[in-house]
């Protein structure tokens, strides 16, 4: 795919002049705009496609904050009302104040206890290491490490009244760097935005299951909407509340890098040791419209098959990265394959290319299309390639897919130029493979698993259409900061890309060019160019894992006669029908239009015959047996989530049998479900 530097760099500055929020007239513009470029480069169609869906913002007139009060209910210390906005955009309008979207509105007032990450193995260690108990208390979170709606669930489920969220300088600084606009750290004054949400997967709150159009039935009660008020703050007041807290100092690995000791609390010390904390969120939710930009290209040969580009637009803020990065490249790859067309080229199968809306409040452009086309995407539906932020550093290559795209991404990445420094005349694959090789598991690059966390999940973990995602990351055996430390931030500027990640852009168009090629390839091959074997390598080794995990219960295992035999029987019975059927693959007669459609077809579906119809124990719409997004952390993918969930903490299950009645009826899912997936690849 051929790429346009001067094209990408203008759309690129103009699209994070200002911020566009989903629901907001600057995101329609947008929208709009895209949809008459698309249109004026020759796209056989572009729609602008709406949905009515729940959102949420702070009251501009009463803005959130925390304060620290005294035994008379007198504030004493009051944390900023908003951001400062970076030099050159002081005059910008619209510019949402720091909030976690969807917390209810509530001014809880209670002592303050530090959680660190609030992950599940926190509250873990304050309730059975330190005997602390959270009920009733207000909790002091660092963000990082999860998912922030998982931290907030987390906190729920221990009793707390609300969830107070920072950036620690630990997690959101590199070390010696600067800050913005100096460098590329989070400023002390610096918050992150995003929603805390437990949707599992539903998409819009009052519509789970279905698109929230005209005739939709709206939930009175939203579902996977907090309970307790949650809101973000900077580092610089973070420290000013904890500085002063009493209780333990917390354990070295919980410990940030401000400048205090650190305490758990619960409450304040010395002359605060009457006072208490008081949250005061006035955040709203409210039903509105969204718009998803849904361009296509009508196939040649086979215009009943869909091969997927999509990516967000909705920003929280001006989205130099998030989304903007990963923005331009689907642009850029409209451009580019329109440009084939005016050649005379049309792809083999149709290409849909898609601007979602409201990603960040909880994939929801994307899950509403997905939803309202269900029945066309499970029958017609190749792939799905993701475009979000094309950067998160720029450091090597990072690719989350499904096994049956490993072989594609090699290959297209051996033909790629590496942008990367010291790599001059050699591949994308080279660079990526010395900087991230798979050590453990094979002679290649390494290639994760698929999470959550952005606008694939509808389409893979709902409806097993596969799937992946490229983009370029930080080096992640010496980068211990989270993401990148300006996220969801208004210092998520062109600036911090243009100067610091991406100065010639030639990672972004790096990104741009293997995205485009995965799309490419796949919409335009004779034969779809997946890979079967490297998914019964994958079975092999996620079957491994699991059961590698559960032998450290070995009494119960014989107590309970739980076999991993099925499991491991099916995986070896995958391995060689999938072996054979590429044995055949390769003889195909390719002239023989019913051949190649019997063996296109059984290479689309067999995702699709990973899918549970009754979806993963407690979320319905995770339905992928092989992959969930972990019940911990959205954002990571686990490997047979079903077993695992089963698995998690059981040492300390209430009723041990029924705990291990649910492990032997998980195995036999994934065994089953294996078994059945094999057959699909036999001779038909």
């Amino acid at each position: 795919m051929e790429t346009d530097f001067n094209e990408t760099m203008s759309q690129f500055m103009n699209w994070t002049r200002f911020p566009h929020l989903a629901g907001t007239e600057k995101n329609l513009q947008l929208a709009q705009q895209i949809q008459t470029q698309w249109k004026n480069w020759g796209l056989d169609s572009v729609e602008l496609v709406h949905y009515d869906v729940l959102l949420s913002y702070p009251n501009k007139s009463n803005p959130n904050y925390i304060s620290i009060i005294d035994e008379n209910g007198n504030s004493i210390f009051n944390t900023s009302f908003f951001e400062p906005l970076p030099a050159g955009y002081e005059n910008v309008e619209d510019h949402v104040g720091p909030f976690n979207a969807y917390s209810p509105a509530g001014i809880p007032v209670g002592d303050l206890v530090y959680v660190n990450y609030a992950r599940t193995e926190d509250f873990f260690h304050l309730e059975r290491k330190l005997g602390i108990n959270c009920t009733g208390k207000i909790v002091l979170a660092r963000y990082g490490k999860i998912f922030r709606g998982n931290k907030v669930k987390n906190a729920m489920k221990a009793g707390a009244k609300g969830v107070i969220f920072f950036s620690d300088p630990a997690d959101y600084c590199a070390p010696g760097v600067k800050p913005y606009p100096d460098g590329w750290n989070l400023p002390g004054s610096g918050v992150q935005r995003g929603n805390v949400l437990n949707l599992n997967g539903a998409g819009d709150p009052l519509t789970p299951g279905f698109p929230a159009n005209e005739y939709a039935f709206r939930l009175d009660d939203g579902i996977g909407l907090p309970k307790i008020p949650v809101h973000p703050i900077s580092y610089n007041d973070a420290e000013a509340m904890l500085r002063n807290m009493r209780g333990i100092s917390a354990p070295s690995e919980w410990k940030g890098q401000m400048n205090v000791s650190y305490n758990i609390g619960p409450g304040f010390k010395d002359s605060y040791s009457s006072c208490k904390v008081r949250m005061h969120v006035y955040t709203r939710n409210e039903v509105r419209r969204i718009y998803n930009v849904i361009g296509k290209i009508r196939g040649a040969v086979e215009p009943d098959r869909y091969v997927i580009l999509g990516g967000h637009r909705d920003a929280w803020g001006f989205g130099g990265i998030d989304p903007v990065s990963g923005a331009v490249v689907i642009h850029e790859a409209v451009r580019s394959f329109t440009q084939l067309m005016e050649e005379g080229w049309r792809p083999r199968r149709t290409i849909i290319f898609a601007s979602w809306d409201a990603e960040e409040f909880g994939l929801l452009g994307s899950t509403e299309w997905a939803e309202d086309n269900t029945k066309l995407l499970q029958e017609r539906g190749v792939a799905y390639i993701n475009a979000d932020s094309a950067i998160e550093g720029n450091y090597t290559l990072r690719v989350d897919s499904s096994p049956l795209l490993y072989q594609l991404v090699y290959t297209l990445t051996k033909k790629i130029p590496s942008p990367d420094d010291g790599y001059e005349g050699k591949s994308l694959y080279q660079s990526w493979y010395e900087k991230d090789p798979w050590t453990e598991y094979k002679e290649a690059p390494r290639i994760r698993k698929l999470g959550s966390g952005s606008d694939f999940e509808a389409y893979f973990q709902r409806l097993g259409i596969t799937s992946g995602r490229v983009r370029y990351t930080k080096n992640r055996k010496t980068a211990k900061f989270s993401n990148y430390p300006v996220y969801h931030s208004a210092y998520e500027t062109f600036e911090v890309v243009e100067r610091f990640y991406d100065p010639s852009f030639e990672k972004i168009l790096t990104v741009a060019k293997v995205r485009g090629g995965l799309v490419y390839e796949i919409a335009d091959a004779i034969i779809i160019p997946f890979d079967c074997r490297d998914y019964a390598d994958a079975l092999t080794v996620y079957a491994n894992i699991i059961s590698e995990q559960a032998k450290q219960h070995e009494t119960q295992l014989n107590k309970y006669q739980v076999s991993f035999d099925s499991l491991f029987s099916a995986v070896h019975n995958f391995t060689r029908i999938a072996t054979d059927f590429h044995k055949r693959l390769e003889k195909i007669d390719i002239s023989d239009p019913l051949a190649v459609r019997i063996i296109n077809d059984q290479l689309m579906l067999l995702e699709r015959s990973f899918i549970h119809p009754t979806g993963l124990p407690g979320r319905p719409f995770y339905r992928h047996i092989i992959y969930a997004p972990s019940t911990h952390n959205k954002y990571a993918g686990e490997s047979f989530p079903g077993i695992y969930d089963a698995l998690f903490d059981i040492a300390n299950a209430a009723d041990e049998h029924k705990a291990w009645q649910e492990v032997k009826e998980q195995i036999a899912v994934a065994s089953f479900t294996v078994q059945a997936s094999a057959g699909t690849l036999e001779e038909v």
